[in-house]
């Protein structure tokens, strides 16, 4: 992938990091504030990175889990093929994992 192409999907995956959040709030209440400042302190692409790099479940998936929102979680986010380019395999294995551990049907 060329630079510019990949600068704008990169942008593109920070606008759907928040939209997530949005989403998040605005169907279950869920205020992951110390997520959205992540996202606006790193950019959404590192901030997914940084959580999958954690070898427990984060406070918001385990919310969103028990809320049955387990599609507004970065995981999911970043198994949508649109975003492949911008994670590793070992990256998309972690979150297609914790998706599964919870019962979330990654296709």
């Amino acid at each position: 992938m060329d630079t510019l192409t990949d600068a704008t999907l990169q942008k593109e995956f920070h606008a759907a990091m928040r939209s997530i959040y949005q989403s998040a709030l605005a169907s279950c209440g869920y205020k992951a504030t110390r997520f959205l400042q992540m996202v606006e302190k790193h950019g959404g692409v590192l901030t997914a990175k940084l959580l999958l790099q954690g070898t427990k479940p984060s406070d918001g998936l385990v919310h969103l889990w028990e809320a049955g929102r387990l599609d507004l979680t970065m995981e999911a986010l970043v198994l949508e093929s649109k975003w492949d380019s911008l994670f590793s395999q070992s990256e998309k294995s972690a979150a297609r994992t914790r998706l599964k551990a919870l019962g979330y049907v990654v296709a």
